[in-house]
């Protein structure tokens, strides 16, 4: 058994990615107060509030063999304003380095989203690298990206697009961690071999029973989300087999005129109005009669992102209700009900069109990698859970890159004494005999 700390710990996706490869958590941290308390009553355990008090006093912190955490992504986001470091949240970082230099635990793993690693946060990205080099761990510079539906689910996958950054150091010391830094990914960004992404299925691989039916109607649409829905599911069917373009449908940009202002749009903006104009023009007898039905509410009543649509589940049958749909700021998107798009924190749950109603938080947990026969939300609102699961790490991906990591640096890990060693037992790998790095133990 290896002893772990969960920092920024959410519900615990860490936990139960570690905990279930031997793992023990003997500490924990998180400040939002409604996630540490689905944390304490799944695994026991209450997290401590501010992981910046702890790096002011790490006497308080004990010993372990891995530092987890997925530390703020909302300064890297790409739904925020990609401040990077110069965010305070950002700077929270730097209070794992202090944890880090202090204590020396043989593996640090962390979690942030893709764009942390992408050209607008470069600067953000060296400076993690070198604060983590500078405290002795070995990270390579090209980053270490996966998703859950590119494994199987006999390795751990789960049907659900979420590209994630996984950074992963193991102490060598302050000299050798400047100098190897030319290190390939500790998994490719690739389909696990033998495996195809289309034979996911929500229907078999997420959805559990139905809620019984005095719950069943919170995850049922509106009327007014069913009249969106039936509506354009009216074009489609007037449009027949014509070919949707791969842009976005504008409802509101079906015109034979530019708009006003045409010329001073961002060119992004123009090509989009000029793809439907011209889609459009091709169609308008169609689109105009779909315009021109009677319905109880006129399309010029749809919120504007409800006059938009994504369809992106390719040649699959032209019904939406056949498909999986979010309704997103950005229009109804629409994708074959294979694997899901990513979840988030914000409210976009998917919704299942051959049930008619959105996915229930057991079943978002089950994109996660939860065990929803294990894992309770208590009697908190499912507002907070969707919430939660779309900002948890994926348990999964999380197993597959730890154990990839801790096969390729296991004589660095043994080397850091009992700590090491123990990790090495705890997922089943022998124990390469090395002379032990007593600075780390």
């Amino acid at each position: 058994m290896f002893d772990f700390v969960d920092y920024f710990a959410g519900v615990g996706g860490f936990h139960a990615a570690l905990g279930g490869l031997g793992g023990r958590v003997v500490q924990a941290c998180e400040i939002d107060p409604k996630p540490a308390a689905i944390y304490e009553h799944n695994w026991n355990l209450k997290p401590e509030r501010d992981v910046r008090e702890l790096a002011r006093h790490p006497e308080t912190i004990p010993d372990h063999a891995v530092l987890a955490g997925g530390f703020p992504c909302q300064p890297f986001s790409k739904s925020g304003r990609q401040l990077g470091v110069a965010e305070d949240r950002g700077t929270l970082f730097e209070d794992i380095l202090k944890i880090l230099q202090a204590k020396q635990p043989p593996v640090v793993m962390l979690e942030n989203v893709r764009n942390l690693a992408g050209p607008r946060q470069q600067d953000a990205w060296l400076r993690i690298l070198r604060g983590l080099r500078e405290a002795g761990y070995r990270v390579g510079t090209r980053p270490t990206v996966f998703s859950p539906h590119l494994l199987s689910p006999t390795s751990g996958g789960a049907p659900q697009v979420r590209d994630r950054l996984y950074i992963l150091g193991v102490w060598v010391g302050r000299d050798r961690a400047m100098t190897e830094v030319d290190l390939d990914p500790v998994v490719p960004h690739a389909v696990e071999k033998g495996w195809n992404v289309g034979d996911w299925s929500i229907e078999s691989d997420v959805l559990l029973p139905d809620p019984p039916p005095s719950e069943i109607q919170r995850y049922k649409l509106g009327s007014d989300e069913i009249a969106w829905i039936d509506t354009w599911n009216e074009l489609l069917a007037m449009l027949g087999e014509a070919k949707l373009p791969g842009s976005p449908l504008w409802e509101f940009a079906w015109h034979e005129r530019r708009p006003n202002g045409f010329g001073t749009m961002p060119a992004w903006k123009q090509k989009l109005i000029e793809q439907n104009r011209d889609f459009y023009l091709t169609h308008r007898s169609a689109i105009d009669a779909w315009r021109s039905r009677d319905r109880d509410i006129p399309l010029s009543k749809f919120p504007a992102s409800r006059r938009k649509l994504e369809w992106q589940a390719g040649s699959g049958e032209r019904d939406l209700w056949k498909h999986l749909m979010q309704l997103r700021p950005s229009g109804i998107r629409v994708k074959q009900a294979t694997y899901a798009p990513a979840l988030v924190a914000m409210s976009q749950t998917p919704i299942f069109g051959p049930r008619r109603r959105r996915l229930t938080p057991p079943e978002t947990a089950r994109l996660q990698g939860f065990d929803p026969a294990a894992f309770s939300f208590a009697d908190q609102p499912d507002s907070a859970s969707y919430k939660q699961m779309g900002n948890a790490v994926n348990v999964g991906v999380v197993r597959h890159v730890f154990k990839a990591f801790v096969e390729r640096n296991a004589d660095d890990i043994a080397a850091c004494g009992p700590a090491g060693t123990s990790i090495l037992e705890s997922l089943g790998f022998a124990v390469p005999m090395v002379t032990t790095n007593v600075a780390a133990s």
